[in-house]
Protein backbone atom coordinates (compact mmCIF):
# COMPACT_ATOMS: atom_id res chain seq x y z
CA UNK A 1 0.00 0.00 0.00
CA UNK A 2 3.08 2.47 0.82
CA UNK A 3 4.39 1.64 -2.42
CA UNK A 4 1.24 2.53 -4.14
CA UNK A 5 0.45 5.57 -2.43
CA UNK A 6 4.00 6.61 -3.21
CA UNK A 7 3.80 6.20 -7.00
CA UNK A 8 0.24 8.07 -6.49
CA UNK A 9 1.68 10.75 -5.36
CA UNK A 10 4.73 10.86 -7.94
CA UNK A 11 2.42 10.80 -11.10
CA UNK A 12 0.06 13.81 -9.32
CA UNK A 13 3.84 15.88 -9.48
CA UNK A 14 4.15 15.25 -13.43
CA UNK A 15 0.27 16.63 -13.39
CA UNK A 16 1.44 19.60 -11.19
CA UNK A 17 4.55 20.20 -13.44
CA UNK A 18 2.37 19.75 -16.94
CA UNK A 19 0.32 22.70 -15.27
CA UNK A 20 3.92 24.50 -14.62
CA UNK A 21 4.82 24.08 -18.18
CA UNK A 22 1.06 25.37 -19.47
CA UNK A 23 0.76 28.57 -17.18
CA UNK A 24 4.58 29.03 -18.73
CA UNK A 25 3.13 29.00 -22.05
CA UNK A 26 0.29 31.39 -21.20
CA UNK A 27 3.17 34.11 -19.82
CA UNK A 28 6.10 33.40 -21.97
CA UNK A 29 6.24 32.46 -26.27
CA UNK A 30 7.98 29.01 -26.41
CA UNK A 31 8.58 26.46 -29.84
CA UNK A 32 5.90 23.94 -28.01
CA UNK A 33 7.67 20.23 -29.45
CA UNK A 34 9.67 22.36 -31.80
CA UNK A 35 7.08 22.33 -34.29
CA UNK A 36 5.19 25.42 -33.23
CA UNK A 37 5.27 28.90 -31.41
CA UNK A 38 2.79 30.07 -28.93
CA UNK A 39 2.35 31.51 -25.92
CA UNK A 40 2.96 35.17 -24.32
CA UNK A 41 -0.94 35.94 -24.27
CA UNK A 42 -0.57 37.89 -20.91
CA UNK A 43 1.73 39.80 -19.18
CA UNK A 44 3.23 37.92 -16.14
CA UNK A 45 1.69 40.09 -13.20
CA UNK A 46 -0.53 39.92 -10.19
CA UNK A 47 -3.22 40.57 -11.99
CA UNK A 48 -3.16 38.10 -14.39
CA UNK A 49 -2.13 35.35 -12.13
CA UNK A 50 -4.91 36.08 -10.31
CA UNK A 51 -7.64 35.75 -13.37
CA UNK A 52 -5.35 32.25 -14.81
CA UNK A 53 -6.33 30.96 -10.94
CA UNK A 54 -10.00 32.24 -11.75
CA UNK A 55 -10.33 31.06 -14.97
CA UNK A 56 -8.51 27.31 -13.86
CA UNK A 57 -10.81 26.68 -10.42
CA UNK A 58 -14.33 28.07 -12.74
CA UNK A 59 -13.45 24.81 -14.89
CA UNK A 60 -12.40 22.30 -12.25
CA UNK A 61 -15.04 22.89 -9.85
CA UNK A 62 -17.85 21.91 -12.65
CA UNK A 63 -15.41 19.10 -13.51
CA UNK A 64 -15.34 17.41 -10.48
CA UNK A 65 -18.63 18.28 -9.24
CA UNK A 66 -19.37 15.76 -12.92
CA UNK A 67 -17.06 13.15 -12.04
CA UNK A 68 -16.13 13.13 -7.92
CA UNK A 69 -19.65 11.03 -7.90
CA UNK A 70 -18.93 8.58 -10.47
CA UNK A 71 -15.34 7.81 -8.94
CA UNK A 72 -17.17 8.05 -5.76
CA UNK A 73 -20.59 7.60 -5.74
CA UNK A 74 -21.28 8.43 -1.86
CA UNK A 75 -19.98 11.97 -2.20
CA UNK A 76 -22.81 13.68 -2.29
CA UNK A 77 -24.49 12.21 0.57
CA UNK A 78 -20.99 12.62 2.65
CA UNK A 79 -20.96 16.66 1.60
CA UNK A 80 -24.76 17.11 2.51
CA UNK A 81 -23.44 15.30 5.98
CA UNK A 82 -20.75 17.69 6.71
CA UNK A 83 -23.71 20.44 7.18
CA UNK A 84 -24.50 17.73 10.51
CA UNK A 85 -23.89 19.26 14.06
CA UNK A 86 -21.72 16.81 14.74
CA UNK A 87 -19.82 17.24 11.03
CA UNK A 88 -19.52 20.79 11.35
CA UNK A 89 -15.58 20.58 12.83
CA UNK A 90 -14.97 18.39 9.25
CA UNK A 91 -16.76 20.73 7.61
CA UNK A 92 -14.51 23.65 8.92
CA UNK A 93 -11.53 21.76 8.48
CA UNK A 94 -12.65 21.36 4.87
CA UNK A 95 -13.20 25.04 4.52
CA UNK A 96 -9.95 26.13 5.77
CA UNK A 97 -8.13 23.40 3.92
CA UNK A 98 -9.66 25.61 0.89
CA UNK A 99 -8.86 28.68 2.28
CA UNK A 100 -5.37 27.69 2.66
CA UNK A 101 -5.40 26.62 -0.96
CA UNK A 102 -6.27 29.94 -2.15
CA UNK A 103 -3.69 31.59 0.33
CA UNK A 104 -0.68 29.59 -0.92
CA UNK A 105 -1.23 30.37 -4.40
CA UNK A 106 -2.05 34.27 -3.68
CA UNK A 107 0.69 34.81 -1.37
CA UNK A 108 3.34 32.62 -4.19
CA UNK A 109 2.31 35.17 -7.26
CA UNK A 110 3.10 38.25 -4.53
CA UNK A 111 6.72 36.56 -3.99
CA UNK A 112 7.03 36.33 -7.62
CA UNK A 113 5.79 39.91 -8.65
CA UNK A 114 8.18 41.60 -6.49
CA UNK A 115 11.53 39.01 -6.48
CA UNK A 116 13.01 37.04 -8.89
CA UNK A 117 10.91 33.96 -9.62
CA UNK A 118 13.74 31.51 -8.90
CA UNK A 119 14.25 33.44 -5.57
CA UNK A 120 10.61 32.87 -4.65
CA UNK A 121 10.11 29.19 -5.80
CA UNK A 122 13.17 27.74 -3.54
CA UNK A 123 11.59 29.49 -0.61
CA UNK A 124 8.22 28.12 -1.23
CA UNK A 125 9.62 24.61 -1.94
CA UNK A 126 10.88 24.78 1.75
CA UNK A 127 7.75 23.60 2.82
CA UNK A 128 8.34 20.04 3.49
CA UNK A 129 10.12 21.50 6.54
CA UNK A 130 7.37 22.64 7.51
CA UNK A 131 5.51 19.77 6.95
CA UNK A 132 7.53 17.34 8.81
CA UNK A 133 7.36 19.78 11.74
CA UNK A 134 3.45 20.31 11.36
CA UNK A 135 3.11 16.39 11.41
CA UNK A 136 5.91 15.89 14.16
CA UNK A 137 3.79 18.63 16.06
CA UNK A 138 0.47 17.11 15.50
CA UNK A 139 0.50 13.85 14.69
CA UNK A 140 3.67 12.69 16.43
CA UNK A 141 5.08 11.55 12.80
CA UNK A 142 8.82 12.25 14.02
CA UNK A 143 10.83 12.21 11.20
CA UNK A 144 14.04 9.43 11.24
CA UNK A 145 17.53 10.58 10.48
CA UNK A 146 17.31 8.68 7.05
CA UNK A 147 14.01 10.95 6.45
CA UNK A 148 15.71 14.23 7.21
CA UNK A 149 18.66 13.21 4.91
CA UNK A 150 16.73 12.56 2.23
CA UNK A 151 14.67 15.31 2.35
CA UNK A 152 17.77 17.47 2.54
CA UNK A 153 18.92 16.08 -0.61
CA UNK A 154 15.57 16.37 -2.31
CA UNK A 155 15.36 20.17 -1.43
CA UNK A 156 19.24 20.35 -2.75
CA UNK A 157 18.26 18.58 -6.09
CA UNK A 158 15.40 20.95 -6.49
CA UNK A 159 17.32 24.04 -5.61
CA UNK A 160 19.75 23.07 -8.15
CA UNK A 161 17.30 22.96 -11.22
CA UNK A 162 16.47 26.61 -10.18
CA UNK A 163 17.37 29.07 -13.14
CA UNK A 164 20.42 31.01 -12.29
CA UNK A 165 20.17 34.74 -10.11
CA UNK A 166 22.44 37.11 -9.99
CA UNK A 167 23.09 38.20 -6.83
CA UNK A 168 22.67 41.95 -8.06
CA UNK A 169 18.87 40.88 -8.06
CA UNK A 170 18.61 39.93 -4.88
CA UNK A 171 18.03 43.51 -3.31
CA UNK A 172 14.47 43.42 -4.20
CA UNK A 173 11.99 43.74 -1.39
CA UNK A 174 11.89 41.32 2.07
CA UNK A 175 8.14 41.60 1.03
CA UNK A 176 8.73 38.94 -1.22
CA UNK A 177 11.19 37.28 0.76
CA UNK A 178 8.28 36.68 3.57
CA UNK A 179 5.24 35.60 1.37
CA UNK A 180 7.40 33.12 -0.58
CA UNK A 181 8.19 30.96 2.70
CA UNK A 182 4.79 32.07 4.03
CA UNK A 183 3.40 30.10 0.94
CA UNK A 184 5.35 27.67 1.87
CA UNK A 185 4.43 27.21 5.32
CA UNK A 186 0.82 27.88 4.14
CA UNK A 187 0.98 24.95 1.76
CA UNK A 188 2.38 22.85 4.78
CA UNK A 189 -0.88 23.29 6.62
CA UNK A 190 -2.81 22.56 3.86
CA UNK A 191 -1.45 19.03 3.92
CA UNK A 192 -1.81 18.35 7.37
CA UNK A 193 -5.50 19.47 7.24
CA UNK A 194 -5.91 17.33 4.70
CA UNK A 195 -4.43 14.18 6.40
CA UNK A 196 -6.03 14.82 9.63
CA UNK A 197 -9.43 15.55 7.12
CA UNK A 198 -9.13 12.43 5.64
CA UNK A 199 -9.37 10.27 8.92
CA UNK A 200 -13.09 11.22 8.37
CA UNK A 201 -13.73 12.51 4.97
CA UNK A 202 -12.71 10.95 1.49
CA UNK A 203 -10.06 13.18 -0.46
CA UNK A 204 -12.14 13.42 -3.42
CA UNK A 205 -15.61 15.34 -1.64
CA UNK A 206 -12.64 17.50 0.32
CA UNK A 207 -10.85 18.06 -2.65
CA UNK A 208 -14.00 19.82 -4.43
CA UNK A 209 -14.58 21.68 -1.21
CA UNK A 210 -11.43 23.17 -1.37
CA UNK A 211 -11.34 23.99 -4.96
CA UNK A 212 -15.02 25.41 -4.70
CA UNK A 213 -13.55 27.72 -1.82
CA UNK A 214 -10.53 28.58 -3.86
CA UNK A 215 -12.59 29.69 -6.92
CA UNK A 216 -14.78 32.22 -4.76
CA UNK A 217 -11.85 33.70 -3.25
CA UNK A 218 -10.19 34.35 -6.87
CA UNK A 219 -13.49 35.99 -7.74
CA UNK A 220 -13.30 38.08 -5.03
CA UNK A 221 -9.35 39.24 -5.51
CA UNK A 222 -10.75 40.25 -9.63
CA UNK A 223 -12.88 42.39 -8.09
CA UNK A 224 -10.18 44.28 -6.58
CA UNK A 225 -7.29 43.24 -8.70
CA UNK A 226 -8.89 44.48 -11.91
CA UNK A 227 -7.74 43.51 -15.08
CA UNK A 228 -7.07 46.42 -17.29
CA UNK A 229 -5.61 45.05 -20.39
CA UNK A 230 -7.71 45.09 -23.70
CA UNK A 231 -8.63 42.36 -25.96
CA UNK A 232 -7.08 39.51 -24.46
CA UNK A 233 -6.97 36.98 -26.61
CA UNK A 234 -9.18 34.74 -24.32
CA UNK A 235 -9.96 31.84 -26.93
CA UNK A 236 -6.05 30.69 -25.89
CA UNK A 237 -6.62 31.70 -22.85
CA UNK A 238 -10.02 29.18 -21.97
CA UNK A 239 -7.62 26.43 -24.26
CA UNK A 240 -4.67 26.72 -21.98
CA UNK A 241 -7.53 27.13 -18.57
CA UNK A 242 -9.12 24.00 -19.91
CA UNK A 243 -5.73 22.03 -19.64
CA UNK A 244 -4.36 23.90 -16.76
CA UNK A 245 -7.79 22.43 -14.93
CA UNK A 246 -7.18 19.38 -16.25
CA UNK A 247 -4.33 18.74 -14.65
CA UNK A 248 -4.50 20.26 -11.71
CA UNK A 249 -8.37 18.07 -11.07
CA UNK A 250 -5.93 14.87 -11.49
CA UNK A 251 -2.71 16.32 -9.63
CA UNK A 252 -4.95 17.27 -6.37
CA UNK A 253 -7.29 14.31 -6.66
CA UNK A 254 -3.99 11.81 -6.97
CA UNK A 255 -2.00 13.79 -4.45
CA UNK A 256 -4.63 13.77 -1.72
CA UNK A 257 -4.94 10.17 -2.41
CA UNK A 258 -1.55 9.49 -1.46
CA UNK A 259 -1.19 11.60 1.30
CA UNK A 260 -4.65 9.05 2.84
CA UNK A 261 -1.85 6.52 2.14
CA UNK A 262 1.47 7.32 3.15
CA UNK A 263 0.93 10.58 5.15
CA UNK A 264 1.63 14.32 4.39
CA UNK A 265 5.42 14.43 5.70
CA UNK A 266 6.20 11.33 2.62
CA UNK A 267 4.07 13.36 0.45
CA UNK A 268 5.33 16.15 0.52
CA UNK A 269 8.64 15.03 -0.04
CA UNK A 270 8.05 13.62 -3.31
CA UNK A 271 6.34 17.15 -4.24
CA UNK A 272 9.05 18.68 -3.01
CA UNK A 273 10.54 17.15 -6.85
CA UNK A 274 8.64 19.28 -9.04
CA UNK A 275 10.86 21.93 -9.60
CA UNK A 276 13.32 19.17 -11.18
CA UNK A 277 10.12 17.49 -12.86
CA UNK A 278 9.01 20.78 -14.30
CA UNK A 279 12.47 21.43 -15.61
CA UNK A 280 13.07 18.45 -16.92
CA UNK A 281 9.78 18.51 -18.59
CA UNK A 282 10.41 21.69 -19.86
CA UNK A 283 13.21 20.70 -21.50
CA UNK A 284 10.91 18.05 -23.46
CA UNK A 285 7.96 20.22 -24.64
CA UNK A 286 9.34 23.55 -25.24
CA UNK A 287 12.80 23.14 -25.10
CA UNK A 288 14.21 25.26 -22.25
CA UNK A 289 17.73 23.85 -22.26
CA UNK A 290 19.18 22.65 -18.95
CA UNK A 291 23.30 22.92 -17.91
CA UNK A 292 25.10 20.40 -16.07
CA UNK A 293 24.40 21.91 -12.83
CA UNK A 294 20.34 21.59 -13.52
CA UNK A 295 20.92 17.90 -14.60
CA UNK A 296 22.98 17.11 -11.89
CA UNK A 297 19.98 18.53 -9.94
CA UNK A 298 17.59 16.29 -11.56
CA UNK A 299 20.06 13.56 -11.05
CA UNK A 300 19.80 14.03 -7.23
CA UNK A 301 16.21 14.48 -6.90
CA UNK A 302 15.07 11.30 -8.95
CA UNK A 303 17.62 9.14 -6.56
CA UNK A 304 16.74 10.77 -3.31
CA UNK A 305 13.01 10.16 -4.36
CA UNK A 306 13.92 6.64 -5.31
CA UNK A 307 15.36 6.19 -1.81
CA UNK A 308 12.22 7.63 0.33
CA UNK A 309 10.08 4.85 -1.44
CA UNK A 310 12.38 2.54 0.36
CA UNK A 311 12.31 4.08 3.67
CA UNK A 312 10.10 1.80 5.64
CA UNK A 313 12.87 -1.34 4.01
CA UNK A 314 16.04 -0.09 5.09
CA UNK A 315 14.32 0.93 8.28
CA UNK A 316 13.22 -2.08 9.11
CA UNK A 317 16.58 -3.61 8.44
Amino acid sequence: MAVFGFLIVLLASFFFCFQNVIVRVLFNQHAVLGVFQTGGFVTPNLQNSFLLMFMRMVLVVPLMAFLVPKLHPPAWRELRQLWQVEQRSLLGRSLLAGFLMFLYLALLYVSIGVIPAGIALTLFFTYPVFTALFSWRWFGDRPSLLRWGIMGFVLLGSFLTLPHVSPSSTSGSWLGIITGIASGIAYALYTVVAQKSFEKLHPFPFTWISFATTLVLSAACLLVWQIHEAQLPWLALWIGGLLSAIFTFAGHLLNNLGIRLIGATTASMIGASNPALTVALAWLTIQETLNVVQILGVAIVTLSVALLSQERRFVKG
